[in-house]
């Protein structure tokens, strides 16, 4: 039994793109490519003006060249100072320079660009392109451990990173940089990544330097704490205010004057904007409007600019109206960001038409700020079972905060997730676009829970060899076969169960779908690649509590074949359950028919619920973290 298990780690083999990771030939390590700084995603996002932010990027680069300075500089700043636009000034410099090692930009809502899980493979990944003599000893470290890329976080840097920079005897600099990192799920994660990365000063020969974003959080903060001494740090609102205002002033003004010139080339003569639109006096308003937030800059700047109005001079004004509410707070500053755009939505509407639109708003934009990856028009509309010409017709007046491609099947972005933490603040509960998130959860969990009914069955890519391997399966066929609504609804409803703190009852919503539905899922999250994603199913209740506790222990005890060959569901890992698995008896109808004889099991589960491994020599030492969570465990293979 313990050997048809196998071990946890087949996720370390070459694989084909699966949702936003590529599993590449290779270097035969999964990776978030659209974590990096010039991925596709990106590629819209602004870098620094370069006339503003001109001391600090001189301080960062003197930093990163110091031979003698601390191996990482932590930029921290509030939601909307610009940390992300300084992140990618400084990767795109250092690439244009050959410099950059790597990056990774963190995005909550993105899928595995919100968690720790693949940071350091898609960090070693892209080092690999940029230190060719770094390659074959990654390669030796996965050969010595497969599993590697889907251990903890300290196994994967001391194999993948630091072991294998540390046999380079050539000297060089590379620079890899991580932004956002408050946005990467698990506080725990958060803390572990910056006692690691502290560790690169050790090496001898590469001199890494690593530069980091990101909110001054507690998790964060912590986390530095820990390592005190041995970082540089910078906190944006340290930087005298002056110097602020006059690179927002610098800014608006550039961005101001190329929407007017765009304007004018297409308005009708008496349109025109004058030449000196806006004017200096309304640019320092702006700015100091805006000091020290950056996104209120480019967001005004987008709001006047909408083509939907085509009206900057009175878009600027509706802007200029909220002036008195910036002299109070941040908190202000975001109301006077985002408000103008929002009360678009209802200005000269009355009773009902009012509350209709915003009751459209909330259905619509409340799932895209909650969304944990996002999706197109065409697959929330599915989702949601909203028309897309609805969609649409909410999103329209939207492009200053949300980006909306012009493709029905691309996905919708948030500019930035202050906008997110704007609708969902507490405090702002008694206001009209108060987005409720407890609600909407439940709302999403709904819906994901319909779609998999609608959609899920036995065999759903037509494969009927159940021995086929996912490795020769056509993503083609996979993408045909489970739509991105569908596979979003497979991967993500356990998380909005979660966070819209339902309770598992008896023969509610969710016990029924697993009584029903448990097999066609795991199939379904095995053909995308995220099986692992069944193990954190919530818990509660009485009866569901003990099928809840059996579907893990099924799940784990087969989570490798599975994995591997997903029809395979319906084979081994039902006929090598215990005869008493409540599991088993369930779906005995889902066995394959030609199986007459089946194999020789227990009655019950026994004591060991899953067969770790990955060392190579005797384990000498085994301990338990102090919430019993994790498992640390010495080797004589010195691992």
């Amino acid at each position: 039994m313990a050997n048809r298990v196998g071990s946890l780690h087949a996720e370390g083999q070459a694989r084909v793109h699966v949702g936003n990771n590529y599993y590449g030939s290779s270097d035969i390590l999964p990776a978030v490519y659209e974590a990096a700084f010039d991925s596709f995603a990106e590629q819209s996002n602004a870098q620094c003006h370069p006339d503003t932010r001109i001391e600090l990027l001189r301080q960062i680069r003197d930093w990163a060249e110091d031979p003698h300075g601390e191996s990482i500089f932590w930029l921290n700043g509030m939601a909307g100072t610009g940390k992300s636009t300084i992140s990618r000034t400084v990767a795109k410099a250092f690439a244009d320079n050959g410099l950059l090692g790597a990056s990774f930009f963190f995005k909550r809502g993105e899928g595995d660009r919100g968690k720790a899980t693949l940071f350091f493979p898609t960090i070693v990944s892209q080092l690999m392109h940029k230190i060719p003599t770094l390659a074959p000893f990654v390669r030796d470290a996965i050969n010595g451990d497969p599993g590697v890329a889907r251990k903890a976080l300290p196994d994967q840097f001391k194999k993948l990173i630091l072991q294998p920079l540390g046999r380079i005897h050539q000297a060089m600099s590379s620079l890899i940089v991580v932004d956002a990192l408050d946005e990467c799920d698990g506080d725990n994660d958060v803390k572990t990544i910056i006692s690691l990365l502290v560790q690169a000063k050790t090496l001898s020969s590469v001199r890494l330097r690593i530069f980091i974003t990101s909110r001054p959080e507690l998790p964060i903060r912590l986390g530095f704490m820990n390592v005190q001494g041995k970082y540089q740090d910078l906190a944006l609102h340290q930087i005298p205010e002056p110097i602020v205002e006059r690179d927002i002033s610098t800014f608006l003004g550039h961005t101001l004057a190329r929407i007017r010139n765009d304007y004018n080339s297409q308005a009708p003569g008496d349109l025109i904007l004058p030449p000196d639109w806006p004017g200096e006096h309304v640019i320092r308003t702006l700015a100091q409007m805006a000091v020290p937030l950056f996104i209120f800059a480019a967001t005004v700047c987008r709001f006047v600019e909408d083509p939907v109005w085509s009206d900057p001079a009175g878009q600027l004004e509706k802007v200029l109206q909220y002036q008195r509410k910036t002299h109070d707070s941040e908190l202000d500053k975001l109301d006077a960001t985002y408000l103008p755009i929002l009360n678009q939505l209802t200005a000269g509407r009355a009773e009902p038409q009012r509350g209709r639109l915003l009751a459209e708003f909330r259905d619509v934009v409340g799932p895209i700020v909650l969304l944990a990856q996002p999706l197109s028009v065409s697959s929330l509309a599915r989702l949601l079972i909203i028309t897309p010409k609805a969609i649409y017709g909410r999103l329209n007046s939207l492009h200053s905060v949300l980006r909306i491609p012009p493709e029905i099947d691309a996905p919708v972005r948030l500019f930035h997730l202050s906008f997110r933490d704007f609708l969902v603040d507490p405090t702002k509960r008694a206001e009209e676009f108060w987005i409720d998130e407890i609600q909407h959860h439940r709302t999403l969990v709904d819906r994901c829970i319909q779609l998999m009914r609608q959609h899920l069955k036995r065999d759903i890519c037509d494969l009927q060899v159940p021995g086929k391997p996912r490795s020769e399966i056509d993503q083609r066929t996979v993408d045909a076969a489970l739509p991105p609504e569908v596979q979003y609804a497979c991967q993500y409803w356990v998380h909005h169960w979660k966070e819209s703190k339902g309770i598992v009852r008896d023969d509610g919503p969710v016990h029924s779908l697993l009584k029903s539905h448990l097999l066609y899922w795991l199939e379904a999250l095995a053909l995308v690649g995220r099986i692992s994603e069944s193990i954190g199913m919530p818990g509660d209740a009485t009866e569901v509590s003990v099928f809840l506790r059996d579907i893990r222990r099924f799940v784990l005890s087969s989570l490798s074949i599975i994995d591997t060959v997903p029809l395979q569901v319906y084979a081994s890992a039902l006929v090598f359950s215990p005869v008493r698995s409540i599991t088993r008896e369930l779906f005995k109808h889902e066995e394959l028919e030609w199986i007459t004889t089946a194999p020789a099991v227990e009655d019950e589960w026994g004591p060991c619920a899953q067969t770790l491994e990955g060392h190579s020599g005797w384990v000498s030492s085994v301990s338990f973290s102090p919430d019993s969570r994790l498992v640390a465990s010495g080797s004589d293979d010195k691992t």
